[in-house]
C-alpha cells in the first residue's frame, strides 16, 4: 500500500542495503557503551541544572562569600582571592545578606515541594529514556520483533547540506554551545554520516515512548552538540519524521481504506471509525491496530532516511509506527486541538482566545466567510506545517488585527507556530493610545527630562513632567485593564497546554510587552501545577513583570531548555507604564534578572529606544539571541516597516508640538483622548463587522 509513497523505492538492491543499516551494525559494542553513556552524562547535567536553580550559591556574580565559607579568620586573611588591602566590605556583606536571603527562600516548604516534584519528574523521565536507548543499542529483539511485521522501503535521499555558515547560524551555533556544552566523547571522531545516523536513532527511540516532551528535545541538543553536528541537522531530521509519521498516518486512514477492509469484514468484524471534524482536522480513530506492519513499513521506510534501515527504523519507534491513534495523540488530533471546539471553550473564560496559525491561507475570497478563511488556514497548515514542536507567539499590544500574526512571519519552519489571539478590545485600547501619546509634545519633552536622570532615578523618585502626567490618564486605565486581562490569558493559556492542545510536543513560548505578561502568569501557572515537561524554551521580550530571583526560580522549574529576558535600559515608556506597580521587585523589561543561574539576561537598549520598538523587532532581537529558525525575509521587512512608523511618529510629534505651543498640555491631553476613543471606534467597528460575518 505504501509503493507509491513519496519514499518509496524500486531499488531492491539499495533497499536491502538501507536494511541493513542499524545501531548495532555501525557501532561496535564498546562505540554502544559510549552512546549510551553520553546519554547518561546528559542527563546528569540536564538534572545539575534543576538543582542548581535551588542552589542560594549559584549565581552569575562571582561568590566572594562561597570562598570565605568555613574559614577562620586567619584563613580568610590568607585568602589568595582575596586582596586585603582593595576588599569592598560593603559588597562583600551586600552578597553575604543575599546568599542569606536565598538560602531563606529555597528552604520554605512551597520551594521545597516544588524542588521535590520537577526532580521525582526528571528522574522517572531519564530513566525510561536511558532503559530504552540501552535495550536497544545492547540486543537486536526489537528489531527482530519489528521484522516479522514490516516490510521496508527505501527513503527518498536526504538534501545535501551546505558547509558554509551564515550569521545567524553562527549566532545559533555559538548558543547551542553554550547553553548546552558539548560532552568529551570519542563518538565526535565518527564520520559525519554515522554521527547523524546516531543522532537520528536516538530521536526515534525517544519518540517510541510515545511522545516528545521538552527534556527529550534538550537531550537531543546536547547530543547534537556533543557530537559536533550543526543544530540544523536535527531541526531538518524532526521535519523529516513530522511529515513521515502524518503521511505513513494518512494512508493508513484514508477513507477508501477504511471502507475497503470495512466491506471485507462485515460480516466476521465490525470496524469502528469515529470520524470529528475539528477545525479543518480530522481526527480518525481506528481500532484493532489496522495494519500495523504495514505503517511500520511505511513509516520505517521515511525514517530511513538517513541511512537507517527501515526495519530497525520502525523497530526505533515502537508502538508509534503502528498506530495512527498514537500519532494524532502526538500531534495534538493532527493539530486540530489548536484551533478547535477546545479553543471554543476558552474563549469564554478569555475573550477572543484563539490559536491562529501563522503559516496557511489567510486571505480572503468574495463572498466566504472569515470562519471558514481561518480553517482554511488550520487545514492548509495541517498539511505541510506539521513539525515536532510548537512556538506560540504572543502580541503585547495591537493597532489592527493583523499584528497578532504578522510579527510571528519572523519565526521559521523548522516548528509549527502559532498567534496567540487574545482580548482583541483591550489590546486595541492600548495599542491606539499607546500610539497617541509616543506622537504627543508632552512625551517628545518628557523624553529629553528622564534621559537626563535615567529611567531608575524617575521611578525611584516618582519625578515625571507635569506635562506627561497630564497626558498620562489616556494610557493608565487600558494598560491596567489588559495588564489584569494578560494574568487571566496565562493561566488559561497554561490550561489549554496542560490538557495538551499541542499534543505530545515541546512548546516554545516568545512574547513581548504584555504577551510576555501573558507567558509569565502561563510558567507561573504551570509550576503551581507542577506541569512539568511541556515547556522546552521561554523568551519574554520587554517584559512588565517583576524581575524578582523568586518568581523566576518558579518559572525556571518548567522550562527544560532556555529562559531568556530581553531588556531595554531606555524603554521609558514601560517605565512610565509600570510606574504604579511593585518596583521594589524591579521589572524585568528594564534590567537583569538577577540572584539565580540559568537565566539568560539579553541587553538590547543600544537596539531599542521605546517600548512601541519591540513590535518591529521581534525578528532582529531573536536573531541576536541564536533562536534556532529564522526567517531573514519577514526581518527586512519588519526593519523598513519600523524606519515609516518612526518617521509617522516625528511628523506626528512636530504637528502636536505646534499646536501645544498655542493652546497648552491641558489641551493637548483632551485631543489625545477623543482621537483615541474615534480609533478605538473604528477599530471595533471593524471587529464586530467580521464577527457579524462569521456568525452568519
Amino acid at each position: 500500500m505504501f509503493k507509491h509513497a513519496p519514499w518509496a523505492s524500486h531499488d531492491e538492491g539499495d533497499e536491502k542495503k538501507s536494511e541493513e543499516q542499524s545501531l548495532s551494525t555501525i557501532l561496535d559494542s564498546t562505540q554502544r557503551g559510549e552512546l549510551t553513556l553520553l546519554l547518561a552524562s546528559a542527563t546528569s547535567s540536564m538534572r545539575k541544572v534543576i538543582e542548581d536553580t535551588f542552589d542560594p550559591s549559584q549565581t552569575e556574580a562571582p561568590d566572594f562569600v562561597g570562598e570565605m565559607t568555613g574559614l577562620s579568620d586567619e584563613e580568610k586573611i590568607m585568602n589568595p582571592n582575596i586582596d586585603t588591602g582593595t576588599v569592598d566590605v560593603e559588597a562583600y556583606d551586600k552578597q553575604r545578606k543575599e546568599r542569606e536571603q536565598r538560602a531563606k527562600e529555597v528552604s520554605a516548604p512551597k520551594m521545597k515541594e516544588l524542588k521535590d516534584a520537577s526532580l521525582k519528574f526528571f528522574d522517572e523521565w531519564s530513566e525510561t529514556v536511558l532503559q530504552r536507548v540501552g535495550e536497544v543499542v545492547n540486543s537486536k529483539e526489537t528489531a527482530v520483533k519489528q521484522q516479522q511485521q514490516a516490510k521496508p522501503s527505501k527513503a527518498e535521499p536526504t538534501t545535501k547540506r551546505l558547509s558554509s555558515e551564515t550569521e545567524q547560524e553562527g549566532h545559533v551555533a555559538t548558543a547551542l554551545h553554550d547553553l548546552y556544552p558539548p560532552i568529551s566523547t570519542s563518538l565526535e571522531s565518527l564520520p559525519e554520516e554515522k554521527r547523524m545516523l546516531i543522532l537520528h536513532s536516538t530521536l526515534l527511540l525517544l519518540l517510541s515512548l510515545e511522545h516528545y516532551i521538552a527534556h527529550s528535545r534538550v537531550l537531543l541538543l546536547y547530543l547534537t552538540s556533543s557530537l559536533k553536528l550543526p543544530v540544523r541537522v536535527l531541526a531538518e531530521d524532526e521535519t523529516k519524521i513530522a511529515k513521515g509519521l502524518l503521511e505513513a498516518a494518512k494512508q493508513m486512514s484514508g477513507e477508501e481504506e477504511i471502507r475497503r477492509k470495512a466491506e471485507e469484514n462485515k460480516d466476521s468484524r465490525k470496524w469502528k471509525v469515529g470520524l470529528a471534524s475539528v477545525a479543518g482536522a480530522a481526527i480518525i480513530g481506528v481500532t484493532g491496530g489496522l495494519a500495523a506492519p504495514l505503517v511500520a513499513a511505511g513509516i520505517g521506510g521515511v525514517m530511513g532516511g538517513l541511512g537507517l534501515g527501515a526495519t530497525a527504523a520502525a523497530g526505533y519507534l515502537g508502538t508509534l509506527a503502528g498506530s495512527t491513534v498514537l500519532v494524532g495523540g502526538l500531534f495534538g488530533a493532527y493539530g486540530g486541538r489548536m484551533t478547535g471546539q477546545m479553543m471554543d471553550n476558552y474563549a469564554r473564560e478569555v475573550e477572543d482566545f484563539a490559536f491562529l496559525p501563522v503559516r496557511g491561507t489567510h486571505k480572503k475570497h468574495e463572498g466566504e466567510k472569515e470562519e471558514k478563511d481561518e480553517k482554511d488556514a488550520a487545514k492548509d497548515a495541517a498539511k505541510e506545517d506539521r513539525r515536532l514542536r510548537v512556538t506560540i507567539g504572543i502580541s503585547g499590544w495591537l493597532t489592527e488585527k493583523e499584528e497578532i500574526v504578522t510579527p510571528w512571519r519572523v519565526i521559521g519552519k523548522d516548528a509549527e507556530v502559532f498567534a496567540l489571539r487574545w482580548e482583541l478590545e483591550a489590546l486595541m485600547h492600548l495599542g491606539n493610545s499607546l500610539n497617541s501619546m509616543v506622537s504627543s509634545a508632552a512625551w517628545g519633552y518628557a523624553q529629553n527630562e528622564i534621559i537626563k536622570r535615567t529611567i531608575f532615578a524617575s521611578l525611584a523618585s516618582a519625578m515625571w513632567p507635569l506635562g506627561l502626567l497630564k497626558v498620562s490618564r489616556i494610557v493608565d486605565n487600558p494598560f491596567s485593564v489588559a495588564k489584569s486581562r494578560a494574568e487571566k490569558a496565562g493561566a488559561v493559556l497554561a490550561d489549554a497546554l496542560i490538557n495538551k492542545a499541542q499534543g505530545e510536543r515541546p512548546v516554545t513560548l516568545v512574547g513581548y510587552s504584555l504577551g510576555a505578561r501573558v507567558i509569565y502568569a502561563c510558567v507561573k501557572t504551570l509550576a503551581e501545577r507542577k506541569a512539568f515537561g511541556l515547556v522546552e524554551s521561554v523568551v519574554l521580550i520587554g517584559a512588565p513583570v517583576p524581575a524578582d530571583a523568586a518568581d523566576w526560580r518558579i518559572m525556571r522549574t518548567v522550562v527544560a531548555g532556555r529562559l531568556i529576558n530581553v531588556f531595554s535600559e531606555h524603554d521609558y515608556i514601560l517605565g512610565f507604564l509600570y510606574r504604579t506597580s511593585s518596583i521594589q521587585y524591579g521589572v524585568a523589561g528594564l534590567q537583569k534578572v538577577e540572584g539565580m543561574k540559568g537565566i539568560e539576561n539579553i541587553d538590547v537598549s543600544k537596539m531599542v529606544t521605546g517600548h512601541l520598538r519591540y513590535r518591529y523587532l521581534v525578528g532582529s532581537i531573536l536573531e541576536k539571541i541564536g533562536f534556532e529558525d529564522i526567517e531573514m525575509g519577514e526581518v527586512m521587512k519588519e526593519q523598513e516597516a519600523l524606519k515609516l512608523v518612526e518617521e509617522e511618529e516625528e511628523r506626528e510629534r512636530k504637528k502636536q508640538e505646534e499646536k501645544v505651543g498655542k493652546e497648552g498640555a491641558e489641551e493637548e491631553a483632551k485631543d489625545l483622548e477623543k482621537k483615541v476613543e474615534q480609533k478605538q471606534q473604528r477599530s471595533m467597528m471593524q471587529i464586530a463587522a467580521e464577527k457579524l460575518r462569521i456568525s452568519r
